[in-house]
């Protein structure tokens, strides 16, 4: 059985970036399997109105190859789009046509099959190679492939804090299942939602546009400081490229695991449009002296919940005063973030990869994890996206560097660079060299 160069664990916007930069690449064989019957990008989330929180040159090939045919300007030129494009100057793509662009890409690469669930990955005694083996999830029919490298691309699952996670039903759900979920809203006199990050404020956003006639109280609710604006500024992004990723992998880890929390409002904060139209929507409501029936509090942490009567009190506590108190409520949305999740399928071979002591991969600059299972898998080389901000900082999930960690995983595995990479992206120095303060002009 010829083994395959590349076999990608999961078909989301990174290992789908992987596919369409190794289109390009003569000679260099690739198969990607997931699950799902087709390719969904956060289908819960697909709130009309709603946009990329990154440029749309941040799709799966341009910051690398951008006369790649998988662009997203391809994909508007093969929809017969540009010119619709063209006009409306957006440079933040609606979400649903980024999904749409994704779906294009998908189903017109041959190496992505769907419907497919990898089961396990072991290692071949013999060569030291992986074999993955795979299960039909409509037919149950079983396969087995072998492959050079294997890159994990599983994505990330919702998280649920222990108070609520025990209720999630008919009263409690995630953002994530929003849109599949939103109906259930329509008659419930108070909605609570918890969460303050870009997820938290769609959502509100989206119930004080659903709710504008019905009466229904609405409730937010976060543990963060201040209901806060994302940092958009032209030299704060600069902590999204390849130059930051360089920096800060290059940390002590104990350096690297202070900073990421520290980070919280480059990734985990709220677009300022977004802000904006809650405000705009409010402000509007508020005509004629009318009160709005909202209540937005942020330092405060749900300490506790339970059902009650149909609905759900929350024990709360303002953490800024020190008080508690009790919320009681008919419906609650968790739009409390997500967490990388290890795949079922690498428990086989769960020995030989190198934890840190936080239980996460040691990954190496070129996004390969560090195997410790002596000259038996010495030959196997195992990758991952989206599983790495301890080890890469807080552009790991941000989609202006999937195509270029994509593109870092291709130069490694062939050993060539077949994608001619940047060396200098950024105006800011990123901590001292020995040249510093000499030649520090960019691009010198």
């Amino acid at each position: 059985m010829t083994p395959y160069d590349l076999v990608g664990v999961g078909i989301g916007p990174f290992n789908l970036s992987l596919a369409a930069l190794a289109d390009r690449v003569d000679g260099l064989s690739i198969r990607c399997y997931d699950a799902k019957p087709a390719f969904s990008w956060h289908p819960g989330m697909l709130i009309e109105g709603t946009t990329l929180q990154v440029p749309f040159l941040a799709d799966l090939v341009t910051l690398v190859d951008p006369t790649n045919r998988w662009s997203f300007l391809s994909y508007l030129r093969e929809h017969e789009r540009l010119y619709p494009f063209y006009f409306a100057e957006r440079f933040h793509v609606p979400r649903r046509e980024y999904d749409h662009y994704c779906r294009w890409v998908a189903d017109s690469l041959p190496g992505c099959h769907f419907g497919q669930r990898v089961e396990a990955l072991r290692v071949d005694p013999a060569d030291g190679l992986f074999t993955v083996e795979t299960i039909d999830v409509a037919s149950a029919r079983r396969s087995t492939v072998r492959a050079r490298n294997v890159v994990l691309g599983v994505g990330t699952e919702p998280v649920v804090p222990g108070p609520l996670r025990e209720l999630l039903g008919k009263e409690v759900f995630h953002s994530a299942d929003y849109l599949d979920r939103v109906s259930s809203l329509h008659d419930a006199g108070d909605i609570t939602v918890v969460g303050s990050g870009q997820s938290g404020a769609e959502v509100f956003l989206d119930l004080l546009r659903r709710h504008a006639d019905t009466g229904t109280r609405l409730r937010w609710l976060t543990r963060s400081p201040a209901f806060a604006p994302m940092e958009y500024s032209q030299l704060g992004l600069e902590h999204f490229t390849p130059d930051y990723t360089r920096y800060f992998h290059g940390l002590e880890p104990d350096t690297r695991d202070a900073l990421v929390p520290a980070q919280w409002q480059l990734y985990k904060a709220i677009s300022a449009d977004t802000i904006a139209a809650i405000h705009d929507t409010l402000y509007e409501r508020g005509v004629g002296g009318v009160t709005p029936d909202v209540t937005m509090t942020p330092s405060v942490a749900v300490t506790c919940a339970r059902l009650d009567g149909g609905g759900v009190e929350l024990s709360c506590r303002q953490t800024e005063q020190q008080r508690d108190f009790t919320v009681r409520t008919d419906r609650v949305v968790a739009a409390t973030g997500y967490a990388p999740r290890l795949p079922d399928c690498l428990h086989p071979v769960g020995d030989l990869v190198d934890w840190d002591d936080q239980g996460r991969y040691r990954v190496a600059a070129d996004y390969r994890v560090a195997l410790s299972g002596a000259g038996s898998v010495s030959r196997a080389g195992l990758y991952v996206q989206n599983a790495e901000a301890h080890s890469h900082g807080v552009g790991a999930p941000d989609l202006g560097l999937g195509a270029h960690r994509a593109a870092v995983i291709l130069n490694s595995v062939t050993g060539r660079s077949v994608y001619r990479l940047p060396q200098r992206c950024a105006f800011t120095n990123f901590g001292l060299h020995n040249n510093f303060g000499l030649h520090n002009n960019f691009g010198t």
